[in-house]
Parts: C-alpha cells; structure tokens; sequence
C-alpha cells in the first residue's frame, strides 16, 4: 500500500522519533559521549514536537488501517514527547553522578516514546500489538539499567515477567474478539457490535481479557501487585516515565479503543470498570498510609489516581474524555514534578526513597521542598493546582451520569490520601533528627524542568481554560 505526501507529513513526529534513535545509535557505535547522546536524543525529541504543528493542518488521516493521525493523537503525542524532553533533562544530571556508560539509555527512550506515539494513534488491534510491544521491550532495559545493582534487576525481571503476562491476556483477547466479529479495527468492530446478533460468549470474555492486560499496564487493582516494587527499584527519573508517559499512552489507548469500538456503551464493561475502580481508590489510598518509602507511597498514589481516572472514563457524554484527558496532563506535570524532586535529591550510590531522607529538607534546600510541597499537593486535590482541576472535572464527569457512589468513594478515599501527602509534607518541613550530609548542587537541567513543572501546575490550576479549549478541540478534531 502506497503512502501519499501528506500521510508522511502527518507521520513526522514518529518518523523524526524513529531516525533519532538510528542517529544516536550509530553516534554511540562512533564514539561514547553520556552529553552528546543527550543533546541528540532531546534535539530529535524536540523536533518532533515541533512537527506536530506541521502535521495538523493535514489531519484528520488514516494512514494505512493501523493508524489515525487526528487532533486526538497529535495532542497526545505532543503531551508523550514533552513529558520525554523533561525525562532526558531529568535522567542526564542523575546518570552524570553514576559510574559507568549510560549512552544506551537514550536510545531505549526513543524507542519507548516511539511506541508510546505509536499507541495513541491505533485504530487497529496489529498497531496496538506493536506499540505495546515496542514500549515494553525498551521499558525492561531502561528499568533494569543499573543492573550492578540488585534492586534495578530485580525490578527489571518482575517488569518483564508480568508485561509478558498481559500480552499473553491481550493477544489472546483480541484473538477471541476478531473470532466472534471477524475484524480487527476498532471502527468496524463499533459496527458489529451494534447488531444484535453478535457472539456475546465470544465478544464478552474477550474484552474481559483485553481488560485484563490494560489492567495490569495501567496498575490498577488487582492486577497492580508489580507496581510498588518496580517503582522502588527502577532508577529515579525511569519511575518517573513510567508512571507518566507508559501509563498515559496506555490510558488514551484505552479511551480511543472502547469508545471508537463501542464497547463502552456495554453494560458488563462498565460493571468491570466500576470495581476496578473501587478497589483502585481504596487499595490504593490505604496502602500508602502503610509505607515509610517515598517511592512505594508515590507507586501506590498512581494506582488511586487511575481509579479516579476510571470514574470520568465510565461517564457518558463529551465531559468523560476531556475530564480523563485535563487530568492525565495534571498528573503528568505533577507525578514527573514529584518524581523529578526524588531525582535531583538522589546520587550515585543510593536513591533519596525513604521518608528520612527528607526530614528537614525545606532547610536545606528551602526551593526544593517548596516544589515538592506544590506536587504533593496537587496530588491531594488543594486548591489552586493542577490536580484540583483535574478533580473537579472527574468530579463533574460522574455527577453529569449520576455516578453517585463512585463519587462519594471518589471523595472519602481522597481525604484519606491527604493523611500519607502531609506526612512527607510535615517531614519536610521538621527539624531533622541529626546533622544532615550536605547535598551535592542542583544540575542546572534539573532546575529548569522543576521550575518549569512548577509554573505549569500553578499556570494550569489558577488558569485552566486555554488548556481545557485545547482539549475540546483535540476531542472534536478526533476521528
């Protein structure tokens, strides 16, 4: 199948994503250099995003049945990249204090992003496939990548097993959904499932697989048992990608799927997604009051704020997905700021992962703790932050389909996570218990993406509308 001039416009982005990594790959093979690589993996990032506008006067595109390139996907794609240009400014500073070569890394960053973009442009369950597969493969490596260390590998090898596990339930989901209806593309399957005489043993038990491996790559309860422990052992600015650009990539998968597929109008789905929910928001929030890790506190927050995620995602009408959409860039801003704060606070030898790490911080480093302080609580859901919007519109979102349990849970289980946000925050802000070892100074790199990050979450949570216009746009422009 031939591809026209402007499909290869509107395929840009990804193809720019593609041949960076070929770039630093053979800059690598010439000639070792940690900056070099950097330079050349955030050039080739922010050439990409560049392109996003040079595609979207072309779309919206179908190019071949695997792929649409609308306003939908451009804006993720935008989002996906922004959040990687923030990850290789982040990870350079912590690998500069690690001994060793650390030029690979990048080229797993590209290749993962690749398949990240790749995801949120699927209309089809062969695109799907090798996104996934393209995301996971280099997301092994990147988690592992301080394999000198046993945490990392360890990480590394629950990741792999458990990723294998969930396409083993994805392949075998869509297998029993092309079996019963006959097509693999998310629109024709819409169109089948309106007949009244589909195979429901076939087309049920099929999405209840393909449930089952979103399940496990999103995190959310029961299938979340990997998160804490991979959050823990990954390197610092990893854990931050994946809970940020992985997850996100996945959850716009998984709104284009089920609502381009029809099958969120089926009432077993949103039965299912109601539960996971529940057990997300509660399990989520009440294991975090357990732990005295920064890390698993943060691992266990992401499995809550994917079941508020699932709350605006169950609601019907255009609120849900600009409700889902406003909040994954909330959470994107807020978990990288978080996680970026753990980066720039972790050296060489060890990760700054427990709680006493942080007594005493804001005197210190008055700066550091003051972001970290915005991030915590727009992660709560306070007032003038990203993550108060975000809950607002979720909020709105059920309200408008008369969600009213999920909604009360919603509620309950956020004033319960505010407890485990203040005790970081309440450490941060004591008197340490000792003299503390003096911090190494902030890479100027890590300094700019905090600062920025801050800003935004203030910009966003005082001034969401030009965000918010964005987004309808993107959702009117998708096909």
């Amino acid at each position: 199948m031939s591809v026209s001039g402007n499909q290869l416009i509107a395929l840009l982005p990804l193809l720019i994503l593609a041949g960076t990594s070929i770039v630093v790959m053979l800059a690598v093979a010439v000639h070792r250099d940690h900056k070099l690589s950097a330079i050349l993996t955030f050039i080739g990032l922010a050439a990409a995003f560049a392109c996003l506008w040079i595609a979207a006067p072309v779309v919206p595109l179908q190019v071949t049945p695997l792929l649409m390139l609308d306003r939908y996907a451009l804006f993720y794609i935008g989002l996906i990249v922004a959040a990687s240009m923030a990850f290789v400014l982040l990870s350079y500073g912590y690998f500069e204090r690690c001994e060793g070569d650390h030029d690979e890394l990048y080229i797993l960053l590209l290749v993962a992003t690749l398949g990240s973009t790749v995801l949120v442009a699927s209309t089809h369950f062969v695109s799907l496939f090798l996104g996934l597969e393209l995301l996971s493969v280099a997301l092994y490596g990147m988690i592992a990548y301080r394999h000198s260390r046993p945490l990392p590998l360890e990480a590394g090898i629950k990741y792999l097993v458990l990723a294998a596990v969930s396409a083993a339930f994805l392949l075998f989901g869509m297998a029993l959904v092309y079996g019963a209806l006959g097509t693999m593309q998310f629109g024709e399957i819409a169109v089948r499932l309106a007949r009244a005489d589909f195979d429901r043993w076939l087309v049920l038990p099929g999405l209840a697989l393909i449930v089952t491996g979103f399940g496990f790559k999103l995190a959310v309860v029961p299938f979340h048992l990997w998160t804490p422990d991979v959050y823990q052992g990954a390197p610092a600015p990893v854990t931050a990608y994946i809970a940020t650009v992985s997850k996100g990539a996945m959850f716009a998968l998984l709104l284009r799927l089920f609502y381009r597929s029809g099958a969120h109008d089926l009432a077993p789905v949103f039965v299912v997604f109601s539960i996971i929910a529940v057990a997300s928001m509660i399990a989520g929030n009440l294991l975090a009051l357990l732990q005295n890790n920064v890390k698993r506190i943060l691992a266990y927050s992401s499995i809550a704020h994917l079941g508020y995620l699932l709350v605006a995602f169950q609601a019907a009408g255009d609120l849900g997905p600009t409700a889902v959409t406003f909040y994954l860039v909330a959470y994107f801003v807020t978990t990288m700021g978080a996680f970026g704060v753990v980066t720039v606070l972790s050296d060489g030898s060890s990760e700054a992962e427990n709680l006493e790490d942080y007594r005493g911080l804001f005197w210190r480093r008055p700066a550091l703790a003051a972001v970290f302080t915005a991030m915590l609580l727009s992660l709560a859901g306070i007032p003038v932050t990203a993550g108060f919007i975000g809950k607002f519109y979720v909020v709105a979102a059920g309200a408008s389909s008369a969600m009213w349990a999920l909604i009360v849970i919603l509620v309950i289980t956020s004033a319960i996570g505010l407890f485990y946000y203040l005790r970081i925050i309440v450490a941060m802000y004591g008197q340490p218990a000792e003299s503390p070892a003096p911090l190494s100074m902030l890479a100027p790199a890590g300094r700019l993406v905090l600062a920025l990050l801050t800003a935004l979450l203030v910009w966003l949570g005082v001034f969401p509308g030009p965000l918010l216009s964005v987004i309808r746009n993107a959702l009117a422009g998708s096909a």
